[in-house]
Protein backbone atom coordinates (compact mmCIF):
# COMPACT_ATOMS: atom_id res chain seq x y z
CA UNK A 1 0.00 0.00 0.00
CA UNK A 2 2.88 2.39 1.02
CA UNK A 3 4.59 1.33 -2.49
CA UNK A 4 1.10 2.91 -4.14
CA UNK A 5 0.28 5.83 -1.68
CA UNK A 6 4.32 6.86 -2.66
CA UNK A 7 3.12 6.69 -6.36
CA UNK A 8 -0.25 8.50 -5.85
CA UNK A 9 1.73 11.36 -4.72
CA UNK A 10 4.40 11.85 -7.41
CA UNK A 11 2.71 10.80 -10.69
CA UNK A 12 4.40 13.44 -13.26
CA UNK A 13 7.73 11.84 -12.02
CA UNK A 14 6.20 8.21 -12.45
CA UNK A 15 5.67 8.96 -15.98
CA UNK A 16 9.12 10.24 -17.02
CA UNK A 17 11.00 7.85 -15.53
CA UNK A 18 8.49 5.36 -17.49
CA UNK A 19 8.88 7.74 -20.54
CA UNK A 20 13.17 7.02 -20.27
CA UNK A 21 12.79 3.09 -19.16
CA UNK A 22 10.71 2.37 -22.67
CA UNK A 23 12.79 4.56 -24.64
CA UNK A 24 16.17 3.01 -23.21
CA UNK A 25 15.12 -0.19 -24.01
CA UNK A 26 13.60 0.88 -27.59
CA UNK A 27 17.04 1.79 -28.35
CA UNK A 28 18.16 -1.16 -27.01
CA UNK A 29 16.52 -3.80 -29.20
CA UNK A 30 16.89 -1.38 -32.31
CA UNK A 31 20.86 -1.82 -31.60
CA UNK A 32 20.91 -5.48 -31.01
CA UNK A 33 18.35 -7.10 -33.45
CA UNK A 34 20.60 -8.04 -36.25
CA UNK A 35 22.68 -9.77 -33.93
CA UNK A 36 20.01 -11.67 -32.23
CA UNK A 37 17.99 -12.00 -35.36
CA UNK A 38 21.28 -13.07 -37.61
CA UNK A 39 23.96 -13.38 -35.47
CA UNK A 40 26.75 -15.79 -37.75
CA UNK A 41 26.33 -13.35 -40.63
CA UNK A 42 27.20 -10.36 -38.78
CA UNK A 43 29.35 -11.70 -36.63
CA UNK A 44 31.71 -13.92 -39.33
CA UNK A 45 31.32 -10.57 -41.62
CA UNK A 46 32.94 -8.58 -38.75
CA UNK A 47 35.13 -11.37 -37.75
CA UNK A 48 36.82 -11.46 -41.28
CA UNK A 49 37.68 -7.79 -42.12
CA UNK A 50 39.18 -8.20 -38.19
CA UNK A 51 41.16 -10.95 -39.34
CA UNK A 52 42.04 -9.96 -42.73
CA UNK A 53 43.43 -6.40 -41.99
CA UNK A 54 45.73 -7.60 -39.29
CA UNK A 55 46.96 -10.67 -41.48
CA UNK A 56 46.97 -8.00 -44.94
CA UNK A 57 49.57 -5.15 -44.66
CA UNK A 58 48.20 -3.67 -48.25
CA UNK A 59 50.07 -0.19 -47.46
CA UNK A 60 53.56 -2.40 -48.13
CA UNK A 61 55.09 -2.69 -51.29
CA UNK A 62 55.05 -6.61 -52.81
CA UNK A 63 58.89 -8.21 -52.40
CA UNK A 64 59.65 -11.42 -53.41
CA UNK A 65 59.67 -12.69 -49.93
CA UNK A 66 56.34 -12.14 -50.20
CA UNK A 67 55.75 -14.73 -53.10
CA UNK A 68 56.03 -18.49 -52.37
CA UNK A 69 56.76 -20.79 -55.86
CA UNK A 70 55.63 -24.29 -56.55
CA UNK A 71 57.69 -25.72 -59.78
CA UNK A 72 56.12 -28.77 -60.87
CA UNK A 73 59.12 -30.87 -62.71
CA UNK A 74 59.81 -34.66 -62.57
CA UNK A 75 62.87 -37.09 -61.84
CA UNK A 76 63.53 -37.53 -65.80
CA UNK A 77 63.39 -34.22 -66.75
CA UNK A 78 64.93 -31.80 -64.24
CA UNK A 79 68.16 -32.72 -64.97
CA UNK A 80 67.76 -30.51 -68.07
CA UNK A 81 65.22 -28.21 -67.49
CA UNK A 82 66.93 -26.96 -63.85
CA UNK A 83 69.00 -25.10 -66.31
CA UNK A 84 65.49 -23.18 -67.48
CA UNK A 85 65.41 -22.36 -63.41
CA UNK A 86 68.49 -21.25 -62.98
CA UNK A 87 68.16 -18.19 -65.37
CA UNK A 88 65.64 -16.78 -63.06
CA UNK A 89 65.94 -18.41 -59.75
CA UNK A 90 67.38 -16.00 -56.51
CA UNK A 91 68.01 -17.92 -53.86
CA UNK A 92 68.83 -15.16 -51.40
CA UNK A 93 65.48 -13.47 -52.20
CA UNK A 94 63.11 -16.16 -53.39
CA UNK A 95 61.16 -19.41 -51.67
CA UNK A 96 59.22 -22.41 -52.96
CA UNK A 97 59.86 -26.00 -53.87
CA UNK A 98 60.78 -28.00 -56.78
CA UNK A 99 57.91 -30.95 -57.12
CA UNK A 100 59.70 -34.14 -58.07
CA UNK A 101 57.60 -37.81 -57.76
CA UNK A 102 60.76 -39.23 -56.15
CA UNK A 103 64.35 -38.31 -54.67
CA UNK A 104 66.86 -38.51 -57.19
CA UNK A 105 69.73 -41.00 -57.10
CA UNK A 106 72.35 -40.20 -55.24
CA UNK A 107 71.09 -36.89 -54.20
CA UNK A 108 69.73 -36.14 -51.02
CA UNK A 109 70.17 -32.39 -51.62
CA UNK A 110 68.79 -29.43 -53.47
CA UNK A 111 71.68 -29.72 -56.18
CA UNK A 112 75.36 -30.36 -56.81
CA UNK A 113 75.56 -27.20 -59.45
CA UNK A 114 77.57 -24.18 -57.88
CA UNK A 115 74.28 -22.11 -58.90
CA UNK A 116 71.60 -22.50 -56.18
CA UNK A 117 68.46 -23.63 -56.85
CA UNK A 118 65.14 -24.36 -55.23
CA UNK A 119 64.95 -27.11 -52.55
CA UNK A 120 63.62 -29.78 -54.13
CA UNK A 121 59.82 -31.45 -52.26
CA UNK A 122 58.51 -34.95 -53.05
CA UNK A 123 55.16 -35.23 -54.32
CA UNK A 124 52.51 -36.96 -52.03
CA UNK A 125 51.12 -40.31 -53.10
CA UNK A 126 48.16 -40.10 -55.80
CA UNK A 127 46.99 -43.57 -55.88
CA UNK A 128 44.00 -43.18 -54.39
CA UNK A 129 42.61 -40.83 -56.62
CA UNK A 130 41.11 -41.70 -60.01
CA UNK A 131 42.36 -40.78 -63.68
CA UNK A 132 40.68 -42.15 -66.78
CA UNK A 133 41.34 -39.38 -69.74
CA UNK A 134 42.97 -41.70 -71.86
CA UNK A 135 45.06 -39.09 -74.09
CA UNK A 136 46.38 -38.28 -70.70
CA UNK A 137 48.81 -39.22 -67.50
CA UNK A 138 47.52 -39.61 -64.53
CA UNK A 139 50.76 -37.55 -63.09
CA UNK A 140 48.47 -34.62 -64.03
CA UNK A 141 46.59 -34.94 -60.77
CA UNK A 142 50.19 -35.11 -58.95
CA UNK A 143 51.10 -31.85 -60.57
CA UNK A 144 47.59 -30.18 -59.55
CA UNK A 145 48.27 -31.10 -56.14
CA UNK A 146 51.37 -28.92 -55.95
CA UNK A 147 49.23 -26.47 -55.41
CA UNK A 148 47.71 -27.77 -52.01
CA UNK A 149 51.10 -29.46 -51.44
CA UNK A 150 52.83 -25.76 -51.26
CA UNK A 151 50.09 -24.33 -49.75
CA UNK A 152 50.53 -26.75 -46.46
CA UNK A 153 53.98 -26.13 -46.29
CA UNK A 154 53.66 -22.80 -45.78
CA UNK A 155 50.45 -21.96 -43.77
CA UNK A 156 52.43 -20.74 -41.17
CA UNK A 157 54.36 -17.81 -42.97
CA UNK A 158 52.61 -14.42 -41.95
CA UNK A 159 54.31 -12.62 -44.78
CA UNK A 160 53.18 -14.80 -47.49
CA UNK A 161 51.10 -12.70 -49.86
CA UNK A 162 50.99 -15.07 -53.44
CA UNK A 163 51.27 -18.21 -54.35
CA UNK A 164 52.93 -18.84 -58.19
CA UNK A 165 53.28 -21.96 -60.21
CA UNK A 166 54.45 -23.25 -63.22
CA UNK A 167 56.72 -25.71 -64.91
CA UNK A 168 60.17 -26.61 -64.77
CA UNK A 169 60.82 -24.83 -68.24
CA UNK A 170 58.59 -21.58 -67.55
CA UNK A 171 60.88 -18.60 -67.01
CA UNK A 172 60.12 -16.19 -65.05
CA UNK A 173 61.04 -12.14 -65.33
CA UNK A 174 60.60 -11.82 -60.84
CA UNK A 175 60.34 -7.92 -60.95
CA UNK A 176 57.68 -7.85 -63.63
CA UNK A 177 55.87 -10.37 -61.49
CA UNK A 178 56.01 -9.01 -58.35
CA UNK A 179 55.31 -5.07 -60.54
CA UNK A 180 52.27 -7.61 -61.67
CA UNK A 181 51.04 -8.63 -58.85
CA UNK A 182 51.39 -5.23 -56.71
CA UNK A 183 48.32 -3.83 -58.79
CA UNK A 184 46.33 -6.12 -56.86
CA UNK A 185 44.89 -6.00 -53.37
CA UNK A 186 46.21 -9.69 -51.75
CA UNK A 187 43.99 -9.89 -48.95
CA UNK A 188 40.96 -10.45 -51.45
CA UNK A 189 40.43 -13.74 -54.16
CA UNK A 190 42.18 -13.50 -56.94
CA UNK A 191 43.18 -16.13 -59.79
CA UNK A 192 45.41 -14.47 -61.88
CA UNK A 193 47.25 -15.86 -65.55
CA UNK A 194 46.70 -16.47 -69.28
CA UNK A 195 45.24 -18.56 -71.41
CA UNK A 196 46.85 -19.92 -74.53
CA UNK A 197 47.91 -18.22 -77.81
CA UNK A 198 45.98 -20.89 -79.79
CA UNK A 199 42.40 -20.45 -80.09
CA UNK A 200 41.66 -24.65 -80.48
CA UNK A 201 43.73 -25.07 -77.22
CA UNK A 202 41.37 -22.43 -75.44
CA UNK A 203 38.62 -24.14 -77.12
CA UNK A 204 39.65 -27.57 -76.21
CA UNK A 205 40.25 -26.92 -72.42
CA UNK A 206 38.63 -23.48 -71.27
CA UNK A 207 39.15 -19.78 -72.16
CA UNK A 208 38.82 -18.75 -68.94
CA UNK A 209 41.05 -21.02 -67.39
CA UNK A 210 44.89 -19.97 -66.74
CA UNK A 211 47.43 -22.76 -68.50
CA UNK A 212 49.78 -24.20 -66.43
CA UNK A 213 52.60 -23.62 -68.50
CA UNK A 214 52.48 -19.74 -68.58
CA UNK A 215 52.70 -19.64 -64.75
CA UNK A 216 49.53 -18.33 -62.80
CA UNK A 217 49.27 -16.58 -59.24
CA UNK A 218 46.82 -17.57 -56.54
CA UNK A 219 46.62 -14.81 -53.34
CA UNK A 220 47.24 -16.29 -50.07
CA UNK A 221 43.45 -16.36 -48.67
CA UNK A 222 42.27 -17.91 -52.11
CA UNK A 223 45.13 -20.66 -51.85
CA UNK A 224 44.44 -21.18 -48.04
CA UNK A 225 40.66 -22.18 -49.34
CA UNK A 226 41.44 -23.99 -52.25
CA UNK A 227 43.90 -26.45 -50.74
CA UNK A 228 41.18 -27.28 -47.66
CA UNK A 229 38.87 -28.51 -50.86
CA UNK A 230 40.72 -29.42 -53.77
CA UNK A 231 41.07 -33.26 -53.02
CA UNK A 232 37.25 -33.46 -53.00
CA UNK A 233 37.40 -31.59 -56.41
CA UNK A 234 39.98 -33.93 -57.86
CA UNK A 235 37.48 -36.44 -56.89
CA UNK A 236 34.46 -34.91 -58.98
CA UNK A 237 37.27 -34.51 -62.69
CA UNK A 238 38.78 -37.36 -63.11
CA UNK A 239 37.83 -37.01 -66.91
CA UNK A 240 39.95 -33.94 -67.48
CA UNK A 241 43.34 -33.84 -69.18
CA UNK A 242 45.79 -31.52 -67.35
CA UNK A 243 46.79 -30.37 -63.72
CA UNK A 244 45.77 -26.79 -65.27
CA UNK A 245 41.63 -28.06 -65.73
CA UNK A 246 41.26 -29.64 -62.03
CA UNK A 247 42.53 -26.69 -60.95
CA UNK A 248 40.57 -24.03 -63.12
CA UNK A 249 37.83 -26.48 -62.48
CA UNK A 250 37.84 -26.26 -58.75
CA UNK A 251 38.12 -22.56 -58.43
CA UNK A 252 35.03 -22.45 -60.44
CA UNK A 253 33.23 -24.30 -58.07
CA UNK A 254 34.47 -21.90 -55.59
CA UNK A 255 32.95 -18.83 -57.83
CA UNK A 256 36.54 -17.16 -58.49
CA UNK A 257 36.77 -16.31 -62.11
CA UNK A 258 40.50 -15.59 -64.12
CA UNK A 259 42.09 -12.80 -63.89
CA UNK A 260 43.46 -12.49 -67.30
CA UNK A 261 47.35 -10.74 -67.47
CA UNK A 262 48.98 -10.97 -70.84
CA UNK A 263 52.08 -10.89 -69.55
CA UNK A 264 52.10 -14.57 -68.89
CA UNK A 265 52.75 -16.68 -71.98
CA UNK A 266 51.67 -19.90 -73.13
CA UNK A 267 53.80 -20.40 -76.09
CA UNK A 268 51.94 -22.47 -77.86
CA UNK A 269 53.26 -22.23 -81.54
CA UNK A 270 56.03 -23.84 -82.59
CA UNK A 271 59.27 -22.40 -84.17
CA UNK A 272 60.32 -18.97 -84.48
CA UNK A 273 58.69 -16.52 -81.50
CA UNK A 274 59.95 -13.15 -83.53
CA UNK A 275 56.42 -12.13 -84.38
CA UNK A 276 54.89 -12.46 -80.69
CA UNK A 277 58.20 -11.20 -78.99
CA UNK A 278 58.52 -8.01 -81.52
CA UNK A 279 54.86 -7.39 -80.92
CA UNK A 280 54.62 -7.50 -77.15
CA UNK A 281 51.18 -5.85 -75.72
CA UNK A 282 52.42 -3.09 -73.48
CA UNK A 283 52.26 -4.90 -70.31
CA UNK A 284 54.95 -6.14 -68.70
CA UNK A 285 56.92 -9.64 -70.12
CA UNK A 286 56.08 -12.06 -67.27
CA UNK A 287 56.91 -15.59 -67.97
CA UNK A 288 57.93 -17.39 -71.11
CA UNK A 289 56.76 -21.13 -71.73
CA UNK A 290 57.73 -24.19 -73.98
CA UNK A 291 61.22 -22.90 -75.02
CA UNK A 292 62.65 -26.22 -75.74
CA UNK A 293 59.92 -25.77 -78.56
CA UNK A 294 61.25 -22.41 -80.01
CA UNK A 295 64.18 -21.45 -81.64
CA UNK A 296 66.54 -19.51 -80.10
CA UNK A 297 65.06 -16.14 -79.99
CA UNK A 298 68.47 -14.11 -81.41
CA UNK A 299 70.27 -16.02 -84.28
CA UNK A 300 74.13 -17.53 -84.24
CA UNK A 301 73.26 -18.78 -80.34
CA UNK A 302 71.75 -21.52 -78.70
CA UNK A 303 69.00 -21.88 -76.92
CA UNK A 304 70.21 -21.34 -73.86
CA UNK A 305 72.70 -18.16 -74.73
CA UNK A 306 69.75 -16.53 -76.04
CA UNK A 307 67.61 -16.31 -73.28
CA UNK A 308 70.93 -15.60 -70.83
CA UNK A 309 70.83 -12.61 -73.48
CA UNK A 310 67.49 -11.68 -73.09
CA UNK A 311 67.97 -11.61 -68.95
CA UNK A 312 71.22 -9.64 -69.51
CA UNK A 313 69.46 -6.52 -70.78
CA UNK A 314 66.39 -7.28 -68.83
CA UNK A 315 68.37 -6.28 -65.71
CA UNK A 316 69.02 -2.74 -67.05
CA UNK A 317 65.42 -1.89 -67.16
CA UNK A 318 62.60 -5.75 -66.59
CA UNK A 319 59.75 -3.39 -66.88
CA UNK A 320 60.78 -2.02 -70.94
CA UNK A 321 61.80 -5.77 -71.95
CA UNK A 322 60.12 -6.15 -74.96
CA UNK A 323 58.20 -3.35 -74.83
CA UNK A 324 57.38 -2.08 -78.33
CA UNK A 325 57.53 1.91 -79.55
CA UNK A 326 56.87 2.89 -82.83
CA UNK A 327 58.32 6.56 -84.49
CA UNK A 328 58.39 7.68 -88.19
CA UNK A 329 60.88 8.74 -90.02
CA UNK A 330 59.53 11.71 -92.28
CA UNK A 331 62.38 12.13 -94.57
CA UNK A 332 62.25 8.71 -95.69
CA UNK A 333 58.80 7.79 -95.15
CA UNK A 334 60.42 4.91 -93.02
CA UNK A 335 58.33 2.93 -90.23
CA UNK A 336 60.59 2.22 -87.30
CA UNK A 337 59.33 -0.58 -84.46
CA UNK A 338 61.46 -0.58 -81.61
CA UNK A 339 61.06 -4.01 -79.41
CA UNK A 340 63.24 -2.63 -76.21
CA UNK A 341 65.80 -5.23 -75.55
CA UNK A 342 65.07 -7.71 -78.46
CA UNK A 343 64.78 -6.03 -81.90
CA UNK A 344 64.74 -2.57 -84.12
CA UNK A 345 62.56 -3.59 -87.44
CA UNK A 346 62.77 -0.97 -90.01
CA UNK A 347 60.00 -0.44 -92.67
CA UNK A 348 60.64 0.91 -96.05
CA UNK A 349 56.86 2.22 -96.68
CA UNK A 350 54.48 3.88 -93.57
CA UNK A 351 52.86 1.32 -91.37
CA UNK A 352 50.03 2.96 -89.73
CA UNK A 353 50.03 2.03 -85.81
CA UNK A 354 47.51 -0.35 -85.68
CA UNK A 355 49.30 -2.78 -87.65
CA UNK A 356 52.65 -1.99 -86.53
CA UNK A 357 51.14 -4.15 -83.41
CA UNK A 358 49.45 -7.06 -85.30
CA UNK A 359 51.71 -9.75 -84.62
CA UNK A 360 53.45 -11.23 -87.55
CA UNK A 361 52.85 -15.06 -88.36
CA UNK A 362 56.44 -16.25 -88.21
CA UNK A 363 55.98 -19.01 -86.46
CA UNK A 364 54.01 -22.27 -87.07
CA UNK A 365 50.81 -23.51 -85.47
CA UNK A 366 50.76 -25.83 -82.16
CA UNK A 367 48.49 -28.65 -83.46
CA UNK A 368 48.08 -29.06 -86.95
CA UNK A 369 44.02 -28.65 -88.04
CA UNK A 370 41.63 -27.10 -89.48
CA UNK A 371 41.92 -24.50 -86.47
CA UNK A 372 45.43 -24.80 -85.79
CA UNK A 373 46.46 -21.39 -87.38
CA UNK A 374 43.42 -19.25 -85.66
CA UNK A 375 45.37 -17.45 -82.16
CA UNK A 376 44.04 -15.15 -79.86
CA UNK A 377 45.32 -11.54 -81.28
CA UNK A 378 45.47 -9.92 -84.08
CA UNK A 379 48.05 -11.14 -86.75
CA UNK A 380 49.44 -10.32 -90.19
CA UNK A 381 51.33 -12.23 -92.76
CA UNK A 382 55.37 -12.45 -92.11
CA UNK A 383 56.72 -11.94 -95.40
CA UNK A 384 58.78 -15.08 -96.94
CA UNK A 385 60.93 -13.18 -99.42
CA UNK A 386 63.78 -11.51 -97.36
CA UNK A 387 64.52 -8.54 -99.75
CA UNK A 388 60.55 -7.68 -99.45
CA UNK A 389 60.84 -7.96 -95.58
CA UNK A 390 61.49 -5.75 -93.32
CA UNK A 391 64.97 -5.02 -91.85
CA UNK A 392 65.35 -6.31 -88.50
CA UNK A 393 68.31 -5.57 -86.24
CA UNK A 394 68.82 -7.49 -82.91
CA UNK A 395 70.17 -6.51 -79.27
CA UNK A 396 74.13 -6.63 -79.80
CA UNK A 397 75.14 -4.98 -76.46
CA UNK A 398 73.35 -2.55 -73.61
CA UNK A 399 75.52 0.07 -71.10
CA UNK A 400 74.59 2.28 -68.83
CA UNK A 401 75.56 5.70 -68.79
CA UNK A 402 75.09 9.10 -67.21
CA UNK A 403 72.60 9.85 -69.67
CA UNK A 404 70.73 6.68 -69.50
CA UNK A 405 70.62 3.24 -71.17
CA UNK A 406 71.79 2.73 -74.31
CA UNK A 407 71.27 -0.64 -76.37
CA UNK A 408 72.55 -1.28 -79.97
CA UNK A 409 70.97 -3.54 -82.39
CA UNK A 410 73.02 -5.22 -85.57
CA UNK A 411 72.10 -7.08 -88.69
CA UNK A 412 72.92 -10.81 -88.04
CA UNK A 413 72.11 -11.46 -92.01
CA UNK A 414 72.66 -10.13 -95.13
CA UNK A 415 70.88 -10.49 -97.86
CA UNK A 416 72.16 -10.04 -101.50
CA UNK A 417 69.01 -7.57 -102.06
CA UNK A 418 68.85 -4.42 -104.33
CA UNK A 419 69.36 -1.06 -102.92
CA UNK A 420 68.47 1.76 -103.57
CA UNK A 421 68.81 5.73 -102.88
CA UNK A 422 66.73 5.76 -99.67
CA UNK A 423 67.03 2.23 -99.05
CA UNK A 424 67.54 1.50 -94.62
CA UNK A 425 69.79 -1.09 -96.25
CA UNK A 426 72.36 0.46 -96.03
CA UNK A 427 71.79 0.95 -92.25
CA UNK A 428 74.45 -1.17 -90.14
CA UNK A 429 73.35 -0.20 -86.67
CA UNK A 430 70.73 1.41 -84.72
CA UNK A 431 71.67 3.14 -81.30
CA UNK A 432 68.86 3.28 -79.25
CA UNK A 433 68.68 5.55 -75.71
CA UNK A 434 65.94 5.73 -72.88
CA UNK A 435 65.37 6.16 -69.24
CA UNK A 436 64.39 3.77 -67.06
CA UNK A 437 60.94 2.81 -66.83
CA UNK A 438 59.86 3.11 -63.51
CA UNK A 439 55.67 2.33 -63.77
CA UNK A 440 53.76 3.46 -60.57
CA UNK A 441 50.31 1.57 -59.43
CA UNK A 442 48.27 3.85 -61.89
CA UNK A 443 50.36 3.73 -64.78
CA UNK A 444 50.32 -0.18 -64.57
CA UNK A 445 46.32 -0.03 -64.28
CA UNK A 446 45.83 2.59 -67.42
CA UNK A 447 49.20 2.14 -69.56
CA UNK A 448 50.08 4.16 -72.06
CA UNK A 449 52.63 3.00 -75.24
CA UNK A 450 55.87 5.71 -75.21
CA UNK A 451 57.02 7.59 -78.36
CA UNK A 452 60.05 7.75 -79.58
CA UNK A 453 62.36 9.97 -81.95
CA UNK A 454 64.46 9.54 -84.60
CA UNK A 455 67.65 11.86 -83.84
CA UNK A 456 70.34 13.39 -86.20
CA UNK A 457 73.06 10.87 -86.77
CA UNK A 458 76.48 11.56 -87.70
CA UNK A 459 76.96 8.93 -90.12
CA UNK A 460 74.37 7.56 -92.60
CA UNK A 461 74.78 4.08 -91.72
CA UNK A 462 73.81 4.37 -88.67
CA UNK A 463 70.25 5.38 -87.01
CA UNK A 464 70.00 7.00 -83.78
CA UNK A 465 66.41 6.78 -81.62
CA UNK A 466 65.58 8.43 -78.34
CA UNK A 467 62.52 6.71 -76.56
CA UNK A 468 60.16 8.84 -74.14
CA UNK A 469 57.02 9.52 -72.69
CA UNK A 470 54.61 10.88 -75.10
CA UNK A 471 52.91 14.40 -74.98
CA UNK A 472 49.35 14.76 -73.53
CA UNK A 473 48.25 15.34 -76.55
CA UNK A 474 50.53 13.33 -79.29
CA UNK A 475 49.35 10.70 -81.59
CA UNK A 476 51.45 8.66 -83.33
CA UNK A 477 51.86 8.71 -87.22
CA UNK A 478 53.36 9.49 -90.03
CA UNK A 479 53.63 13.04 -90.27
CA UNK A 480 53.42 14.83 -93.83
Amino acid sequence: MQFFQVNSKTPSCHGIKNLILISCFACTIYFLHPFILVPNSNFLDYSFVSSHDQQFDLSSPITLQNVVFGIASNSKSWSKRKEYVKLWWKPNEMRGCVFLEKNLPNSTTTTNDSIPLPPICISEDISRFPYTNKGGSPSAIRVARVVSETVALNLNHSDVKWFVFGDDDTIFFQENLVKTLSKYDNGLWYYIGSNSESFIQNKFFSFDMAFGGAGFAISYPLAKILARVFDSCIERYPHLYGSDGRIHACLTELGVTLTHEPGFHQMDFLGNAFGLLAAHPIKPLVSLHHMEKIDPIFPNMTRMKSLEHLYHVANFDPQRILQQTVCYDRRFSWTVSVSWGYVVQVFEHNVQLPDAQRVQESYLPWKKNAHGTLYEFNTRKFEADPCKRQLVYFLDEVSLGVDGIKTIYKKKAYENCTITKNSPRKLDEIRVFSHKLELDKKQLVAPRRHCCDILPSTSDKVMEIGIRECKEDELIYMHN
